[in-house]
């Protein structure tokens, strides 16, 4: 466990491994232990760092708003202090999103994205009433609600889910309302063409409501990959760990970075 001051708060990061460098993003209320088994899976191949986004969990809360151009900021920011010049970036639903908000503004800075169960814009309706429901929450301040249902559906394991729920119920209502106020509205999909280097979309095939999604970003981006995986739905990190990892180690491997 590590904390640095970047962009004037304190962030938690964790940092784990040596080689080329996956940057690890997660979604609103959840926090960087999302990634608990790509961290133990990866790291004795690649250099594995996760982070708290401003106000989740052992992140200091923002008094700036949270927003995609303010996490890609806080990014490259870290990637400055721990000397990283290029990395991949992977994130998980939302945090997909701000991994194509970076391949946008720093393309310079990326080795390529993976997108777990990600998506450019959010454009049907059952996504946007979860989001919605996201927002209803945070206002209310019932991030404990929140956190024990999002934790309770990433895993079945108590012990992760412990883990999961107590960083995740640490989540400033108000930051992690505006994570998700800030998804519910943005839209990167006239972009997708302007991003090069190659994007890998990885996606449950149970996840049925996503579909439309990795369809769009597979159709859209100019070096995309998509995989489906088996008999899960959309909570792959933790769920599906193996067939996931894989599937990031060979991307990895076949661009040429080993």
């Amino acid at each position: 466990m590590t904390t640095v001051n970047i962009n004037e708060y304190s962030m938690h990061y964790i940092d784990r491994g040596k080689g080329i460098a996956i940057l690890f993003i997660h979604p609103p209320v959840l926090t960087s232990l999302n990634f608990t088994y790509q961290i133990q899976g990866l790291s004795p191949h690649f250099r594995t760092i996760a982070f708290d986004i401003r106000g989740h969990g052992k992140s200091r809360p923002s008094h700036e708003k949270v927003s995609y151009p303010v996490i890609v900021e806080d990014i490259k920011q870290l990637m400055d202090r721990l000397s990283i010049d290029k990395c991949y970036l992977c994130g998980y639903s939302t945090g997909g999103s701000v991994v194509l908000e970076f391949l946008l503004t720093y393309p310079d800075r990326a080795l390529g994205g993976i997108v777990i169960g990600g998506m450019s814009e959010v454009n049907e309706r059952r996504l946007r009433n979860e989001i919605s429901l996201g927002i209803a929450f945070s206002k209310i301040g019932a991030i404990g609600m929140l956190a024990f249902s999002l934790a309770w559906r990433q895993t079945k394991n108590l012990t992760l889910f412990r883990k999961l729920f107590n960083d995740a119920k640490k989540a400033n209502a108000r930051n992690a309302e505006q994570y998700y106020q800030y998804s519910l509205k943005y839209n990167c999909t006239p972009r997708l063409p302007e991003i090069h280097l190659p994007v890998l979309l990885v996606y449950g095939e149970k996840d049925k409501h996503f579909h439309p999604y990795a369809k769009m970003l597979h159709q859209r981006l100019p070096k995309s990959e998509l995989a489906f995986i088996k008999n899960v739905d959309h909570r792959i990190p933790t769920k599906a760990s193996e067939q996931l990892n894989e599937l990031i180690k060979q991307f990895v491997h076949r661009h040429g970075h080993s």
